[in-house]
């Protein structure tokens, strides 16, 4: 009998022990590494009551129980003095919100550490030391940590503000990335023009010496500055020196072009001095000196006769003429830069305006007469209209270029028409410092787009001159959808 005693009494003990290891192995998931601990504590303290109540005692069990019962208060004691670490949130989880954990079905009696179920049950095992099961159980691990039934929001980090910047600021920012240049490469494009027009000059003079060809000065919106975003152009005039009184200049539009961009350069005296006498007579035309003529007589020379390959190996470049342009260019390109050089044949001085007239490659019957040049006029008047009052005028101009430059519709406004629209807004008496940049930036737009819509912007220093005659109106409706896309929210443009 006592055997079936003893054998019944191991069946339940592995049954216990099964359940009581089941328990132990998800306690630590449900209520935590301090819950786990307690629970762990209590079931042992039941685990050896049973044992007690089913072993016959005997004095050697007696004081096993009691020193049993001594090392779970200890174990308690201990417990309480060691303050419960919280489970540290993973980086990602910082941005995600905190949410309760779902409860183990398997488990819905025991909810987390602290919870009523835990000290109930150390209450019904550990009965004698009730003040102290108490408030062990109610000590630093109880009370330090929040409890997973109400989970307390975490520290969030703290994210930089979202930068907002205001039209002007990010306008600034764009002249200082896109447009502004630097100063060395202003310094070494203007050294490497000035070198070529010397050699230019002196080939010239070797190769032409029966015609008058003055000084070669590099000049053009580089050197006035109103070149923005890189130093990759210059203007290089050719003067010709005409006699005084044999030369005479009428109106494009007193000429069978009508043209008003034009004027006709025209020999005079001829009584008196026939034919010949000129050095400049032999690309006469009708009577009047022929800018298509002396065009395909530098161009023949640029092209086949002039060494480029050793002017640029003197300068510590490659130089080679363009081919494919109707104008007069040489392709120059450093290895800190890359300039284009406008060769421009020129006629001064040949009326009491000083006029400056250009050999340009116009069409019909317009090509033998001489465009009018009028970028030294504006350049002129804008540089006085900024010193007058400090203002932005030129910034403003270069702003309107770079935005154009790498704009596929408004790469078709060129300098010419956005001089017009600054030198129409600068006569105006309105606030030109740097604070209103911004402010007149948009009403440049403004004022472009109400001249696309009336298909004219007349030239400033010329008002007979519709700068817009030569686009088409597909074009202008390109440009002016651009613009007006632009004004919607003129970041874009930037």
């Amino acid at each position: 009998m006592a055997e079936f005693s003893q054998k019944r009494g191991r069946q339940r003990d592995e049954v216990l022990g099964s359940t009581v290891d089941f328990l132990l192995a998800n306690a630590r998931l449900v209520l935590g590494v301090g819950g786990a601990a307690v629970l762990g504590i209590a079931t042992l303290a039941v685990k050896r009551l049973i044992d007690r109540a089913t072993s016959p005692r005997d004095e050697d069990d007696a004081k096993g129980d009691t020193t049993c019962l001594e090392e779970s208060w200890k174990e308690l004691t201990l417990l309480k003095t060691t303050p419960c670490l919280q489970p540290r949130t993973p980086p990602a989880a910082l941005s995600q919100p905190a949410s309760l954990p779902t409860p183990l079905p398997s488990a819905p009696a025991v909810l987390g550490c602290g919870g009523s179920e835990a000290v109930r049950i150390c209450h019904h095992v550990l009965p004698v030391r009730e003040d102290l099961s108490l408030s062990a159980l109610s000590g630093d691990c109880f009370t330090e940590g929040p409890s997973d039934t109400e989970p307390q929001p975490l520290p969030q980090p703290s994210s930089p503000a979202p930068l907002c910047l205001t039209f002007q600021e990010k306008l600034l920012a764009f002249e200082r990335d896109h447009v502004t240049i630097p100063e060395a490469h202003v310094a070494l494009a203007k050294q490497l023009a000035g070198d070529i027009a010397l050699e230019l000059q002196a080939y010239l003079r070797n190769k032409f010496p029966e015609l008058p060809f003055g000084a070669l000065v590099p000049g053009g919106p580089l050197y006035d500055g109103l070149q923005g975003g890189a130093a990759s152009r210059v203007r290089l005039l050719v003067p010709l020196v005409l006699e005084v009184g044999l030369w005479g200049l009428v109106p494009g539009v007193d000429t069978v072009a009508r043209d008003p961009r034009c004027w006709a350069v025209r020999r005079t005296q001829l009584e008196f001095r026939p034919r010949g006498s000129s050095p400049w007579d032999r690309f006469l035309v009708g009577g009047y000196l022929s800018s298509r003529a002396l065009l395909e007589l530098l161009r023949k020379a640029l092209a086949s006769s002039v060494n480029w390959p050793a002017i640029g190996g003197l300068l510590g470049c490659l130089i080679r003429p363009s081919v494919a342009s109707e104008e007069l260019l040489l392709d120059v390109q450093h290895e800190r830069l890359e300039l284009t050089v406008a060769v421009l044949l020129a006629v001064t001085g040949a009326d009491a305006e000083d006029r400056l007239l250009l050999a340009w490659p116009l069409e019909g019957l317009a090509g033998n007469l001489w465009l009018q040049d009028l970028y030294p006029a504006e350049a002129a008047r804008l540089r006085a209209l900024d010193e007058r009052d400090a203002g932005t005028r030129r910034r403003l101009l270069r702003l309107l270029c770079g935005v154009c430059r790498g704009h596929p519709a408004l790469g078709r406004l060129d300098r010419c028409h956005l001089t017009q629209v600054v030198l129409r807004l600068g006569e105006e008496e309105v606030g030109w410092a740097e604070a209103a940049l911004g402010e007149r930036f948009l009403q440049a737009l403004e004022s472009l787009l109400d001249s696309l819509e009336r298909a004219s912007l007349p030239c400033h220093f010329n008002p007979g001159v519709n700068l817009l005659s030569g686009l088409r109106e597909e074009e202008i409706d390109d440009i002016g959808f651009a613009l007006y896309s632009g004004l919607q929210a003129p970041e874009r443009l930037l």
